[in-house]
């Protein structure tokens, strides 16, 4: 099972669209003069053929509203900005482990935003996690332009420790090495720091760079990483509708695609190097750090035009493997914020209770057929999120430390 990509801009004329024979369903991101404004799945039958005026009535019927309210906003008076001082500086990390074919595309994509005759600089710095071999060493050697950093120590927020203290940009933005750029990611960024220049972070969209085995499409009928293509502003104690913010810090972004202040992270202690480990805690670093800045009175910004393509788990097995991952990640964040922030424990108790519920809900419409996930992808999650709650956080803040006391 496969699906097609394309990329549609409403502004002009849409394109026939023919199917492999075997793609059945086609995945849609929609732009208006250049900008997301929505991404959809549609499936088709095996080889099917699309005319523009059958593209159009999917894109009208899946996207019309978003490309109104995105036309009607380009079409108002641009609101005052902030004051700002001066354009930050920007490094753009990418932390990566023995994964150099990725590594490349990535590399790829963010240089072309530097060769596009655009006069934003930008400096762009590889941390090699604690690698096998040197091949990524010789990789970006091979850079001129690309700076490169050894972090000798296993675990990705080692790895983005190394990128704060490495990086020379008043902003590192922070890319996994499994995405690619798109070409307008720097407008986007320039566009969410002018408009809130007090922000220390700023999460952008992540679509599939993709979809070509099941295991992909399903995590992609699930939602992927899409958060939407709203410009939000996270700001204060509250967010209107949201009764559980900022607990549920998944709402905020992904680190996939990430750009922190430096000197504000740095000031809260870096990011947790207990979280993101590898086996057993492979996960929580990004909502981690998300809800400590929120929580500490700094803005976060989500910026739908600041887009990656990410590379989803091709097979099933690394799939189940993800979303156990995100459970168990999940819930050691909520179990280290239960007992560092006791003024959220009502909050973090609703949000257990919630997550819990919800994933049995799943798990019943698995077991009917009437869900994305199959069940034992429901149970991954579910059994990983009941070993972060069980003691997991501790057992790698003590290992961790050993981690260091080692390498020091």
């Amino acid at each position: 099972m496969r699906y097609a990509l394309r990329d549609v801009e409403v502004t002009r004329a849409l394109p026939r669209v023919v199917l492999d024979p075997d793609q059945s369903g086609l995945g849609v991101l929609v732009r208006r003069d250049g900008r997301p404004v929505d991404f959809f799945l549609a499936g088709l039958s095996a080889g099917a053929v699309l005319e523009p005026d059958e593209l159009a009535l999917l894109v009208s019927r899946s996207s019309a509203r978003l490309v109104l309210e995105e036309a009607v906003r380009r079409s108002l008076p641009e609101p005052p900005l902030q004051p700002a001082a001066t354009e930050s500086s920007v490094t753009v990390a990418i932390c990566t482990r023995d994964r150099p074919r990725e590594l490349r595309s990535c590399l790829e994509s963010v240089l072309a935003l530097r060769e596009a005759g655009d006069e934003r600089t930008f400096e762009v710095l590889v941390v090699d996690n604690a690698p096998r071999d040197t091949r990524t060493e010789e990789l970006v050697r091979a850079l001129p332009s690309v700076a490169y950093a050894r972090e000798p120590k296993p675990g990705l927020d080692f790895a983005r420790n190394r990128a704060l203290t490495e990086a020379t940009g008043e902003l590192v933005a922070f890319l996994d090495d499994d995405t690619v750029a798109d070409p307008g990611w720097l407008d986007g960024l320039s566009e969410a720091v002018r408009e809130n220049p007090d922000a220390a972070v700023v999460t952008g969209a992540v679509l599939p760079y993709e979809l070509e085995t099941q295991a992909q499409i399903i995590f992609e009928r699930r939602g992927g990483f899409r958060r939407g293509f709203e410009k939000l502003r996270y700001h204060g104690p509250t967010f209107p509708g949201n009764p559980l913010y900022p607990v549920g810090a998944g709402l905020f972004g992904a680190g996939a695609n990430m750009v922190v202040r430096r000197d504000v992270v740095l000031a809260l202690g870096g990011f947790d190097e207990a979280l993101d480990t590898g086996p057993p805690l492979p996960g929580g670093g990004d909502l981690d750090i998300f809800y400590r800045v929120v929580r500490a009175g700094h803005p976060l910004v989500y910026e739908p035009r600041m887009l990656v393509f990410h590379k989803h788990r091709r097979d099933l097995a690394d799939l189940r493997r993800q979303y156990w991952t995100w459970g168990t990640g999940f819930m050691a964040f909520v179990s280290k914020t239960y007992a560092a922030d006791p003024a959220q424990r009502g909050k973090l108790r609703h949000l257990i209770r919630w997550w819990f519920l919800e994933q049995l809900r799943e798990l019943r419409r698995s077991l009917r057929g009437g869900g994305p996930l199959t069940p034992d992808l429901v149970l991954a999650e579910l059994a990983g999120g009941v070993i972060g709650l069980a003691g997991t956080y501790g057992r790698s803040v003590r290992r961790t430390r050993a981690i260091s006391s080692r390498a020091a």
